[in-house]
């Protein structure tokens, strides 16, 4: 049986936890009812040069890199800098950077089983006829892991540097 202590408790971590839903009059929950309209292909652009810095955002506390390999044509490898709040999955810390930085730009399907695929990276996008995709690693220290989730899934540590690799398969 459940006692009304029980419930104040629960209230009490709902409110104080981070992440917890926003109120409906809140500035945060107008801004993440914008963010709903965004299309899949997040084409937007806005700052400077690859060097530029992450824009500060309220309660981004984990910065990491992403590094932009293309081991297909061997063109030089561009890296990135930004930043996801806690717990936020790498696709929310792509847009921040698309959003930020006009040199990255992405694009991505959504699986209705498997969530988001990662079709294009700065123009370039995986095909089946030539047989590319882009590859999904991520470097912790000195060990280089292969994701086994895609962008919607993975939650980035800090100092991680993704590695987004255009390979052949």
């Amino acid at each position: 049986m459940m006692t009304p202590a029980f419930f104040s408790v629960a209230l009490l971590l709902l409110v104080l936890l981070p992440g917890a839903p926003a109120r409906k009059d809140s500035p945060e929950s107008d801004s993440a009812e914008s963010n709903s309209d965004e299309s899949i292909s997040a084409e937007s652009n806005s700052v400077e040069s690859i060097s530029a810095e992450v824009a500060p955002t309220p309660n981004c506390v984990t910065p990491f890199s992403i590094l932009v390999s293309n081991s297909v044509t061997n063109t030089p490898n561009k890296t990135y800098s930004t930043c996801v709040v806690y717990r936020e999955i790498l696709l929310g810390g792509m847009r921040r950077l698309q959003e930020t930085n006009k040199g990255f730009r992405f694009t991505y399907t959504e699986d209705p089983n498997y969530g988001p695929y990662l079709q294009s990276v700065n123009g370039l996008k995986g095909s089946t006829k030539d047989r590319t995709y882009w590859e999904l690693l991520v470097k912790k220290a000195n060990e280089t892991i292969r994701l086994n989730v895609g962008i919607g899934a993975f939650i980035p540590s800090e100092n991680d540097q993704i590695i987004l690799n255009f390979k052949e398969y």
